[in-house]
């Protein structure tokens, strides 16, 4: 057990172990959470993930490989944000230390902890309502081990500095998902089980992207797998200073999205602004 906020605990796990290989997944995650927690996101996801590359930089670890999310492209998110900043550490220190450090990006993998399926199962269980932000909410889906499959085929590829881009296939209507499993378990939707709809909440989009728009994809040696063609948006000048200055901002939540804005190209999580945040209850 560890919390990679703790630079030195993160060593002496290194030390201990020497692994050759990294895959890094310790994000804390979904949207509305880190919107209500920014400063968790950043510590954990920003800070964290520079830690780790730190480790592993210090202690020549062959292979780094951090998982990220569709969420990370023209974030409106501080969790989206907080991922293309950890990108960004990855490639950045790819680019400055010669080494094999890659990022894999896809969207959401079902089964997953906070999954959308075991959710509605347990609402249609309970009798409903079936709750949905929006009617033309989409997104991508991939299942734990297609992600893991091609997760590690595409670690076995770089050579450092690369994001790969797995493919998602069509993105899919949380409607149409809703009512296919209302079906499935029998029942009638707005009949035996009603369909409600609660509004987007701050820093979601109706659909997600997996790539900049106008960014070039490129073929690899798999047919699912394709790489970004590296552009300006990746490589930050003084990006661990800028970090620091990040950190700095304590809990200023509007210096945050405003400092973030400047930084991330295409980010506009400026447009969620604190007062819009709701309570949040969490059925665990």
């Amino acid at each position: 057990m560890a919390d990679i906020r703790n630079a030195e605990r993160v060593d002496s796990v290194f030390k201990t172990h020497q692994p050759q290989i990294v895959f890094h997944a310790a994000a804390h995650k979904h949207v509305s959470l880190m919107e209500a927690n920014p400063v968790e996101a950043i510590t954990n996801n920003v800070i964290g993930t520079r830690n780790l590359v730190q480790a592993a930089l210090d202690h020549n670890i062959e292979r780094f490989v951090l998982i990220s999310t569709d969420k990370a492209v023209r974030p409106s998110s501080i969790y989206g944000a907080t991922k293309r900043l950890a990108e960004m550490t990855v490639i950045d220190a790819a680019h400055q230390h010669k080494r094999a450090f890659t990022v894999v990006r896809f969207g959401n993998v079902l089964g997953s902890r906070g999954s959308i399926i075991p959710i509605f199962k347990n609402q249609i269980a309970n009798g409903g309502p079936v709750t949905i932000t929006h009617p033309d909410m989409v997104r991508f889906f991939m299942t734990i081990p297609e992600a893991v499959y091609l997760v590690l085929q595409a670690s076995s590829m770089q050579n450092g500095g690369e994001v790969f881009v797995l493919n998602m296939g069509q993105p899919v209507r949380i409607l149409d998902l809703a009512e296919d499993l209302i079906k499935l378990s029998g029942l009638e939707p707005n009949k035996d089980i009603e369909i409600t709809f609660t509004g987007i909440r701050p820093g979601e989009k109706l659909a997600e992207e997996l790539w900049d728009e106008g960014t070039p994809l490129m073929q690899t040696s798999h047919p699912d797998i394709f790489r970004l063609d590296q552009d300006a948006s990746f490589l930050i000048p003084n990006l661990p200073q800028a970090i620091e200055q990040l950190s700095a901002l304590g809990t200023d939540r509007a210096a945050i999205n405003k400092f973030i804005d400047e930084l991330i190209p295409g980010s506009h999580i400026s447009e969620t602004q604190p007062s819009d945040l709701q309570p949040l209850t969490l059925d665990l």
